[in-house]
């Protein structure tokens, strides 16, 4: 998969899914690469995500009904919505421009755009898992959901779901799925309680282990010769001319070819001296584990609670809230207890003061509901970024189309609207 316009060596700021992915792919090309991370591998949102693959479930966030909810709720601490009061000038312009995407005719604009990406998300997973003559591929795998399973307390509750599958149909996707009433989904989960009146299975869909798929991720990044260094907090990056010069805390630099920049909410600080305007906010999403008595074997969610569950072999992870505020604020117990409030009554045999890995990460979100993707106003500084929820969905893919536009290589069309410059 050589290219004569590969570079030799690229540094990339963040070792997160999108970043480690796109070290992968530029590894395909023959590229050197050096991954270096403020922490180390996925201390941002890649660890304690709820690992969905889900295409029926990938979704613009600025759906119309979220900021209807959010008006109501949004400075509710126990809200799986909430902004805490802030006169902070970047959290205010994305709650606007947010909201101007609340619309309709814009969920539907993006909602195309999620149509056209379809499976392949999916398939990016399928290659990176293959070997090659660059070295190993990933060695953790990802799990058919055998099916991925949605609950409700009401039917009104179903049919808020299924009103976004007409919307995705309506775009040129795809979804298959069946109705289950509530006896029905407890025979293939018994763990859920009696108030889950009814379900959605959905088909063709799948999830991962975040912890020890991001392990294998950096072991193959690593086998194939690529380096990854933590605890280097990146405070410049510098065009120069001939390449680029990337300088870290306690006066350390690096010098490569070109520079990724992957770093998740953080992202505006390196990348808004390139052009890159779109505001990418911290939106912060809460986890925990539990050991239920009966251990699930689907992943589940709860769209109406906002929580999402997904079983870890020995561990059942629970995930929710949307937290806009900043990245770097330290984790808020109440959060984690909102999640409980919300979860408890939807199950049985699980013992919720038990709890354990209790986390919280920042999302990066942008206010059209779509990440930023390729070159900025330098063509040696690209920036991968502002996938909201679906940075792990959607991060192979875009170390894929990221690593073809730095080689020179055609890229998808639907590339077209991720330009970081918008």
């Amino acid at each position: 998969m050589g290219s004569a316009k590969a570079p030799e060596h690229v540094v990339i700021v963040g070792a997160g899914f999108v970043g480690l992915s796109t070290a992968w792919y530029l590894q395909e090309r023959g590229t050197r690469v050096t991954v270096v991370d403020r922490g180390g591998v996925a201390s941002g949102s890649s660890w304690g995500n709820a690992g969905w693959l889900t295409p029926a479930l990938t979704l613009p966030l600025s759906e119309p009904a979220v900021l209807k909810y959010g008006l109501k709720t949004m400075f509710d601490p126990a809200s799986p919505l909430y902004i805490p009061f802030s006169a902070n000038p970047q959290l205010l312009r994305f709650l606007i421009g947010f909201a101007r995407h609340c619309t309709p005719g814009k969920w539907r604009e993006a909602m195309s755009v999620f149509s056209e990406i379809g499976a392949t998300g999916l398939d990016a997973f399928d290659e990176i898992a293959e070997s090659t003559d660059a070295g190993p591929g990933v060695k953790e795998k990802t799990v058919v959901a055998d099916p991925f399973l949605t609950a409700f307390k009401t039917l009104a509750d179903r049919d808020g779901l299924l009103h976004e599958f007409e919307g995705i149909r309506a775009t040129g996707g795809t979804v298959d799925f069946d109705l289950m009433t509530g006896d029905e989904i407890r025979s293939l989960e018994p763990t859920l309680g009696h108030e889950v009146v009814a379900g959605v299975a959905i088909k063709n869909q799948r999830f991962l282990n975040p912890p020890k798929f991001m392990d294998s991720l950096a072991e193959s990044v690593r086998a194939r010769g690529g380096e990854i260094i933590g605890s280097f907090n990146v405070t410049d990056i510098r065009d120069i001319g001939s390449g680029v010069k990337v300088i870290g805390s306690e006066g350390r630099e690096l010098h490569g070819d070109h520079v990724v920049v992957a770093s998740g909410a953080w992202l505006n600080r390196l990348a808004k001296d390139f052009g890159v305007k779109r505001v990418v906010q911290a939106g912060r999403g809460y986890s925990f584990t539990v050991v239920p008595e009966n251990m699930p074997t689907h992943p589940l969610y709860f769209p109406a609670q906002r929580v999402a569950c997904t079983p870890l072999g020995d561990r059942f992870r629970v995930a929710g809230t949307m937290e806009f505020r900043d990245a770097d604020h330290p984790l808020e117990k109440r959060r984690i207890e909102a999640i409980v409030a919300a979860a408890r009554p939807l199950y049985t045999g699980i013992d919720w003061s038990e709890r354990k890995e209790e986390w919280v990460g920042a999302r990066p979100c942008t206010t059209d509901g779509l990440p930023l993707i390729g070159a900025t106003r330098s063509q040696r500084v690209h920036v991968a970024g502002g996938h909201g929820m679906w940075g792990v969905a959607l991060g192979p893919l875009t170390g894929k189309m990221l690593a073809a536009s730095i080689c020179g290589e055609a890229t998808p069309s639907v590339m077209r609207h991720f330009n970081p410059l918008r």
